[in-house]
């Protein structure tokens, strides 16, 4: 088993998302035998220039297309010999989930199943490996404490979360039924390079610089917890290589915060990286009409991947959000 994770031809699904144009240069250099074969859609949350670093590299193929194209990926485990699936691609806007269901539905519950069922056909009794990316939005909301394990119960709150936890327990069923080779990863909110402009630090980045309102919604004070989109990578390494099969893995930064307050960090490094000529980035934060059915809090326990992977986030939030911003900053300026 070991070798076959470490030698073969991996399909990455969603490759040119933000966490998989982080993960695809790590794992290439972390597994030099290793094939890559990114198979994404290019919608608006899919960026190839995010992966310029290794467009070049022997062992990394692009393909472009949709996981929900049965022919197409069914032409792929046998062209390239598939031996592995690390799967990112997913609709993952969670107000564009709540205007626009439909796609959710497709692409995150149609084509988890499309994988696993040409993965069922195409491996038949060989042990390859089926990792599925999820979320921690699936466990639903917490209250002012407790954590999300993975015994949560899946409690999901809006057509994004519930078409995840769908997608969750066909993985699962596959395993129960099938015997697949699955590990599932649910992971909290990723912050770092390469994010969507949509997405929460970005809106604030860009925001600031453009001399327009900073919105934070509700009252700013809905909680999450932080992970650093690099310590995530190395999780999900660790997970494909050594989780026991039919396992869950929750990962988390321990670093929560609500949003108001990471809107007020990320101004005052602005204030001193690029300081307004009269005042400060603060005074751009402006509360806006919250999002249907906002969650209150997120907060992961990575007991488990810590214990039996020996694996835990390693990236200061100051620096990582440090380094996020710079990072912003030269694609905005640029």
């Amino acid at each position: 088993m070991a070798d076959l994770l470490t030698n073969g031809t991996v399909l990455i699904t969603g490759g040119a998302g933000f966490i998989g144009s982080n993960f695809i240069p790590y794992f290439l250099e972390k597994n030099p035998n290793v094939k890559v074969v990114n198979l994404d859609k290019i919608t608006y949350a899919g960026n190839l220039n995010n992966l310029n670093e290794i467009i070049t590299h022997p062992n990394y193929t692009f393909i472009e297309g949709d996981i929900c194209d049965y022919a197409l990926v069914s032409k792929l485990f046998k062209d390239y010999d598939v031996n592995g699936v690390i799967n990112f691609a997913a609709e993952s806007h969670v107000d564009n989930s709540i205007n626009s269901p439909r796609q959710f539905i497709k692409t995150n519950i149609e084509g988890t199943f499309n994988l696993l069922e040409i993965a069922r056909k195409y491996w038949k009794e060989k042990e390859y490996r089926f990792h599925h990316i999820s979320t921690d939005e699936v466990y639903g909301s917490l209250p002012k404490d407790g954590y999300f394990t993975e015994d949560s119960i899946y409690q999901p709150n809006s057509p994004y979360s519930a078409s995840k936890a769908s997608s969750d327990f066909l993985v699962r069923s596959y395993h129960h039924t099938y015997g697949m080779n699955v590990v599932t990863s649910n992971c909290s909110n990723n912050y770092g390079p390469k994010q969507h402009d949509e997405k929460l630090i970005p809106t604030i980045i860009r925001s600031a610089i453009k001399g327009v309102k900073i919105p934070i919604y509700g009252n700013g004070k809905n909680i999450r917890d932080w992970l650093f989109v690099n310590d995530h990578c190395i999780g999900i390494d660790k997970i494909y290589q050594q989780g026991v099969t039919g396992e869950t893995y929750l990962l988390g930064g321990n670093n929560e915060y609500d949003n108001l307050t990471i809107a007020k960090k990320i101004c005052k490094i602005l204030d001193s990286k690029i300081p307004k000529e009269n005042g400060s980035y603060l005074n751009q934060i402006e509360f806006v009409q919250d999002r249907l059915g906002h969650d209150f809090r997120y907060a992961i326990d990575a007991s488990k991947i810590s214990n039996e992977l020996g694996w835990k986030a390693l990236e200061n939030f100051e620096s990582g959000l440090e380094k996020t911003v710079d990072w912003y900053l030269n694609k905005y300026q640029s």
